[in-house]
C-alpha cells in the first residue's frame, strides 16, 4: 500500500525542486542578458562579454549541482519517512487488519476498487476498528478491576500490600478487623511492631530461603496466621510485600480441646486402673479374711465397671464424630417412652425416696427420631436429676407439643448448677463438682453424648438452673421428617 505512496513522495519533492531551481535559473539568466544589453556600449566590451560568459557557465554548473543535491535530499527524506513513519504505520495497520480481518473485508466489499483516495479511506477504517478494540479492552480492564475490588472487599481473609518503603498500598476490611489496625497505622512497622515479631521487610524481600515468613499472632481474643510473600515488578525486581491474614481461632481452640481431651481421658483411665492395681496387689501380697477380700473385690469390680462405662462412652462419641453411628429414625410415642424410662429407674428413685410425677400436657403426635438414642438421652437426664437431688426430693416430667416439635421438660429441686458453669456443661469431661461426680460414678461425658444425639436427630437441649433451688432441662424432638 505504502510503497506507491513512497514513490509519489519522492517524485513530488523532486519535481518541486526542479521547478524551483529552473525558475531561479531562468530569472538569473534574464538578469545577465539585461546586464549584457546595458553594457554593449561600454569601452571594454570584449572583456565584459568574457566575464558574463564565465558567470553564465558557472551558474549553469551551480544549478546542475544544486539539482543533484536536492534530488539526493529528496530521496533521503523519502527513505526517512518510509522507515520511521510509513513502515511503522504499515506494520500497525497489518496487525489491525489481521485481528479484524472479517470487519475490514466486509467494509471493503461495500466500496469501489482502489481509487485515488482509497488508501486514506482504508486507513480511516482501520483506525476506527482499532479505536473500538481499544475501548473494548479498556472496558474489560475496568470490569476486572471492579471484580478484584469486590473480591477483596468481601474476602474473609485479610490482605495487605506494602511497597518497598513499607507503606500500605492496598488493604481490605478483613485485614483491619483481624489485626485491629488503627487509622494512624500507615506502614509495615506501625502494624506489626506491637506484636513483637522477629520480622522485617528486608528479610522477606531479599532472603529467598528465609523460612519464617509465616507467623502466628494473638490479637486480643483471636489467633491469626500471617503469611508474608514478596512480589516483583515487570523487570523481575522486588517491588513490595503482600501479607495474607487468616483467622485460625477455631483451629487453635479445637487443637487445645483435643489436647485437653487426651489429658482428661488419660486421667480418667488412670484413676480406676490405679485403684484396681492397688487392691489386686494388696490381695496378692497378704492373707486376708473373707470380709476384707470381698470388700477389695467389690472396689475392683466397681472401678472396672466405671472404666468400662468410660470406654463405652468414648466409643459412642467417636462413632458420632466420625459419622459411623447410623440413626435409625422411626415414629414412636414420646409419652410412652418417658414412662418406660421412669420404670427403669424405679429402684434408684425408691432408694432416695423421690417424688417423681409425669404429665402429658397436650395431644402429642408421634416423634420422628432414633428411639434408642432418645431413650438414652432421657435416662441420662433423669439419672442426673435423681443423683443430684437430695433425699425426699421432687422431680416433675412434662411432655408436650409446640409447633412441629414435641418436648420433654424435666424439673428437679436439687443442688443446681452455678451460672458460670452452664456454658460449659456440654464440654467433654467437664464437671461442676469433679470429686462428687466421680463418687457417684459419672464419666463427665453424659451431656456431651446427649447433645450429639439430639443434634443428629434434629433436636435440641437447653438447661436452666439456680444453685440451691433446682434445675430445668428442656429437650425438643421433631415430630416430622
Amino acid at each position: 500500500m505504502f510503497k506507491n505512496t513512497q514513490s509519489k513522495i519522492i517524485l513530488i519533492i523532486f519535481i518541486a525542486g526542479i521547478i524551483i531551481i529552473g525558475l531561479l535559473g531562468i530569472s538569473f539568466l534574464k538578469s545577465i542578458e539585461m546586464i549584457n544589453l546595458e553594457l554593449n556600449n561600454t569601452i571594454d566590451q570584449a572583456e565584459i562579454s568574457n566575464m558574463l560568459q564565465t558567470i553564465e557557465t558557472n551558474t549553469k554548473w551551480t544549478i546542475g549541482i544544486v539539482s543533484v543535491i536536492f534530488a539526493l535530499i529528496a530521496i533521503i527524506i523519502a527513505k526517512y519517512l518510509s522507515k520511521f513513519v510509513i513502515y511503522p504505520l504499515n506494520k500497525l495497520i497489518k496487525s489491525a487488519e489481521k485481528a479484524t480481518k472479517e470487519e475490514v473485508i466486509s467494509k471493503k466489499k461495500g466500496k469501489n476498487k482502489t481509487t485515488k483516495n482509497g488508501e486514506v479511506e482504508e486507513l480511516d477504517n482501520v483506525f476506527d476498528v482499532m479505536t473500538a478494540e481499544l475501548k473494548q479492552k479498556l472496558s474489560e480492564v475496568s470490569t476486572q478491576k471492579n471484580q478484584i475490588e469486590t473480591i477483596l472487599l468481601h474476602l474473609t481473609d485479610g490482605i495487605i500490600a506494602f511497597n518497598r518503603e513499607g507503606e500500605i498500598i492496598l488493604i481490605n476490611p478483613a485485614a483491619k478487623k483481624l489485626l485491629s489496625i488503627r487509622p494512624e497505622d500507615e506502614n509495615f512497622e506501625d502494624i506489626f511492631k506491637k506484636f513483637k515479631l522477629d520480622i522485617n521487610m528486608e528479610k522477606i524481600i531479599y532472603l529467598d530461603n528465609w523460612t519464617s515468613t509465616e507467623q502466628r499472632i494473638e490479637v486480643e481474643d483471636k489467633f491469626v496466621n500471617v503469611y508474608f510473600a514478596p512480589f516483583k515488578d515487570e523487570l523481575e525486581r522486588p517491588d513490595g510485600v503482600i501479607a495474607v491474614i487468616q483467622d485460625i481461632t477455631e483451629h487453635v481452640k479445637l487443637d487445645n480441646m483435643q489436647k485437653e481431651f487426651v489429658a482428661d481421658v488419660s486421667h480418667e483411665l488412670k484413676t480406676p486402673i490405679t485403684s484396681i492395681m492397688g487392691y489386686a496387689d494388696t490381695l496378692l501380697e497378704g492373707d486376708y479374711d473373707d470380709e476384707t477380700r470381698i470388700k477389695f473385690l467389690n472396689v475392683i469390680a466397681s472401678e472396672s465397671r466405671r472404666m468400662a462405662r468410660l470406654v463405652t462412652d468414648l466409643l459412642t462419641l467417636s462413632r458420632y464424630d466420625s459419622n459411623k453411628k447410623k440413626t435409625n429414625k422411626t415414629l414412636f410415642d414420646l409419652g410412652e417412652l418417658v414412662k418406660k424410662c421412669q420404670e427403669k429407674l424405679a429402684i434408684e428413685i425408691k432408694r432416695k425416696n423421690h417424688d417423681v410425677k409425669s404429665f402429658v400436657t397436650a395431644d402429642v403426635p408421634p416423634v420422628y427420631a432414633d428411639k434408642d438414642d432418645i431413650e438414652r438421652v432421657i435416662l441420662n437426664i433423669l439419672t442426673n436429676s435423681i443423683k443430684y437431688t437430695k433425699d425426699n426430693g421432687e422431680i416433675k416430667i412434662y411432655v408436650g407439643f409446640v409447633y412441629n416439635d414435641a418436648y420433654i421438660k424435666i424439673y428437679d429441686n436439687g443442688i443446681g448448677i452455678p451460672e458460670e458453669d452452664l456454658t460449659r456443661i456440654f464440654d467433654r469431661f467437664y464437671r461442676v463438682d469433679k470429686a462428687r461426680t466421680r463418687e457417684m460414678g459419672g464419666t463427665g461425658l453424659g451431656l456431651s453424648i446427649a447433645k450429639e444425639i439430639l443434634d443428629k436427630n434434629g433436636g435440641s437441649i437447653d438447661i436452666k438452673s439456680i444453685v440451691g433451688e433446682g434445675t430445668e432441662v428442656v429437650i425438643r424432638i421433631p415430630t416430622k421428617s
